[in-house]
């Protein structure tokens, strides 16, 4: 029987809950591009065996977020300018299409939530680590909104593969980061009911953040 994890209430396989641990471990940067990570270690962490975790990392290959080396544990990926590249334009194109799909499933009540969202971005002030997530929270709520489980987790995974490089470049830009302006245009256009529009802002919002985050690995 496959060992269960209590977790915020409910009940994960410990296969879930090493997974969560250790992509949520990426994302925020604990696990940084090139680091080894050993299914013992972050097993003994967790409190867990080691198979769950091994499992984990299987399936985190192949997301693109870690390589694995036979009995030499992982290692966390990373993105050259190139890779990088490739992923926001994927990016931008997935949300612009969940963000035009959403258009017609909209209600008063997720604009509602979105502004809300935003007003919390806004709140970070210069916590770049919160807004970061709340930024996150943003998107996929709107992405999400498009009522397409698939698609939405392909998003996530591309998320993941950016959010370090978020992190890092919001911890030493010399700019605000809050994006009200930006992020409150994806609103308009979403109240306008255009969803080509949507998804053109969308689009252009996404792949506005590409040059500033391909310096860091340039």
């Amino acid at each position: 029987m496959a060992e269960q994890i209590e977790f915020n209430g409910l009940a994960l396989s410990a296969e879930g809950e090493a997974y969560r641990f250790i992509e949520s471990g990426i994302r925020q940067g604990r696990y940084r591009a090139g680091e080894r990570l050993v299914a013992e270690d972050i097993a003994a962490e967790i409190g867990m065996s080691r198979m769950p975790v091994r499992e984990a990392f299987r399936r985190l290959s192949a997301e693109g977020l870690l390589h694995i080396r036979p009995n030499r544990g992982a290692i966390v990926r990373g993105l050259n300018a190139q890779e990088m590249r490739e992923v926001f334009e994927i990016r931008a194109s997935l949300e612009a299409l969940a963000a035009g799909l959403a258009v017609p499933r909209l209600t008063p009540q997720s604009i509602a939530t979105l502004e809300h969202l935003l007003d919390q971005m806004e709140l970070c002030n210069s916590d770049y680590s919160e807004w970061v997530t709340k930024h996150r929270e943003f998107h996929e709520y709107l992405t999400g909104l498009a009522g397409m489980p698939r698609l939405n987790a392909q998003l996530v995974g591309l998320h993941s593969s950016l959010e370090p490089y978020m992190r890092i470049w919001l911890e030493h830009a010399d700019k605000p980061m809050t994006s009200r302006d930006d992020h409150a245009g994806i609103i308009r256009a979403l109240k306008s009911g255009d969803q080509a529009l949507v998804e053109s802002v969308v689009r252009e919002h996404v792949r506005a953040t590409i040059p500033a985050l391909v310096t860091l690995v340039s």
